[in-house]
């Protein structure tokens, strides 16, 4: 799939390095960027040439290394200039356009048909390796474009023909790179191959390998890429929630299904990685980050500190009982995570867990608790940014009763003997939001702080 290595004309660095840092992806805004190309790659197009740099960043305490996909064109691309890189001189004296390449179709292109051909990409320093999972087989690729609104990512979706039947597809391409592999990969793969029908098809990905320092063996190996299905005509549930109790409309049997969803989920990713039953120092390592988190949150949110003997004696109360399996999860469950697809089953998606954890965290087993509370706090922020009205109240108390009786019964696991480790869950959620509401959006802090004294209520 690459093409013969020929050399750059220009130093990537010195064009590339002021757009980057005003992304959004970038994670090192306000410090002064020690950028270093640490390997590049060409793909072979007939539009343009292609090319993915690998850039670290040196500015932080702990280097960051971006994928940046680039398109050179000798003449500008139509109605992309928000896409526009910089301009530049080539060898011949020409102008030349530098285009992010997510955004240019001969990218775009050339990835998906990189994932399809199991070939190799290499040149200078890095490699990458498309996959295809063999779920779905595209015949021809007839457009693109980038999806909006993405924080940490860039997604491009396709129009497509396909053997299968399918039309679009979604490609995810990962920005911020780590060593290991990326559970979103990983875990969405292993439940589509499981056949199940609460994942988009998988369709396949671009592994990767550069230069590392940090690793024994002087390289590091992580997930650029993931193409799937994308679900046309879906809604995210997050916003189908917030419409159902704005209309005051019963969401009880939508959340009862998506209980058995996600227990029916767990039980696949328990029988495609298995579970493990937690050791003492597991357990400990928990209950230190739970304690590490109250007190973060007392020192930047005030106001949790009348909750603080409530909480630290609920957590002490855990440390005697039983603790269920460790097993893979989602790890960052919540409505927005979700989507009801247009026959009207919920799908779920992005399983890369919680992106400020190290990406070896997040790939280690988890107490499938930690999903059931974030979906338990989803539903409570429906309610809150509604205004915390009786009514909305009403919907959020029976849309999370709800959601527990569908995952009792998917799950066959009664809840009820983990009470007192949900509420724990809960409580250390609710602490994690409001930390993040107190630095964000103050005006919603009392959503976490009002589901800090419910819980704190129900231990007393």
């Amino acid at each position: 799939m690459s093409s013969p290595a020929r050399p750059l004309e220009h130093s990537p660095l010195t064009h590339i390095s002021p757009w980057l840092v005003s992304q959004r992806w970038f994670a090192s805004k306000g410090r002064v960027p020690q950028l270093e190309l640490i390997g590049s790659w060409e793909m072979a197009s007939d539009d343009a040439r292609v090319f993915t740099h690998l850039i670290m960043d040196f500015s932080g305490r702990d280097p960051v290394l971006y994928q940046v996909p680039v398109t050179e064109r000798t003449s500008p691309l139509p109605d992309a200039e928000s896409a526009l890189i910089a301009e530049i001189v080539l060898a011949d004296g020409q102008t030349g356009y530098l285009y992010d390449g997510p955004h240019d179709h001969a990218y775009a292109k050339a990835l998906l048909t990189l994932i399809g051909s199991n070939q190799e990409a290499t040149a200078l320093g890095a490699t990458a390796n498309g996959e295809a999972f063999g779920q779905i087989e595209i015949s021809d690729i007839v457009s693109s474009r980038v999806l909006r609104g993405e924080q940490s990512n860039t997604s491009i979706i396709y129009h497509v023909r396909s053997e299968n039947g399918i039309d679009r597809v979604i490609c995810k391409v990962f920005r911020a790179l780590h060593n290991g592999e990326n559970p979103d990969v990983v875990l969405q793969a292993a439940l589509a191959a499981s056949g199940s029908l609460n994942v988009p098809h998988s369709i396949g990905c671009v592994v990767g390998e550069w230069d590392d320092i940090g690793q024994a063996t002087g390289r590091a190996r992580g997930h650029l890429a993931f193409a799937q299905e994308f679900l046309s005509g879906s809604e995210d549930a997050w916003r189908f929630a917030l419409r159902s109790a704005e209309n005051g409309e019963d969401f009880t049997a939508r959340a009862y299904s998506l209980g058995t969803v996600t227990a029916e989920v767990h039980g696949l990713l328990a029988g495609s990685f298995g579970t493990a039953a937690p050791s003492r120092d597991e357990i400990d390592a928990t209950l230190a980050s739970w304690r590490s988190r109250l007190l973060l949150a007392i020192d930047e949110v005030p106001a949790v500190a009348e909750f603080r003997e409530t909480i630290e004696a609920l957590y002490e109360s855990t440390a005697s009982i039983e603790w269920p399996a460790l097993q893979r999860i989602h790890g960052d469950y919540h409505l927005g995570q979700v989507l009801l697809a247009a026959d009207g089953h919920w799908v779920l998606l992005d399983f890369e867990g919680e992106p400020l954890r190290p990406m070896e965290e997040r790939s280690q087993p988890d107490f499938t608790l930690r999903d059931v509370a974030g979906m338990l706090r989803s539903f409570d922020y429906v309610a809150g940014s509604l205004g915390s009205t009786e009514e909305a109240r009403n919907w959020t108390s029976a849309s999370r009763k709800a959601f527990l009786s569908g995952y009792i019964d998917g799950s066959g696991v009664d809840l009820r003997d983990h009470r007192e480790l949900l509420d724990a869950f809960e409580m250390d959620k609710a602490l994690y939001e409001a930390v993040y509401e107190a630095r964000n959006r103050p005006d919603w802090l009392s959503i976490p702080l009002t589901a800090l004294g419910r819980l704190a209520e129900r231990q007393r």
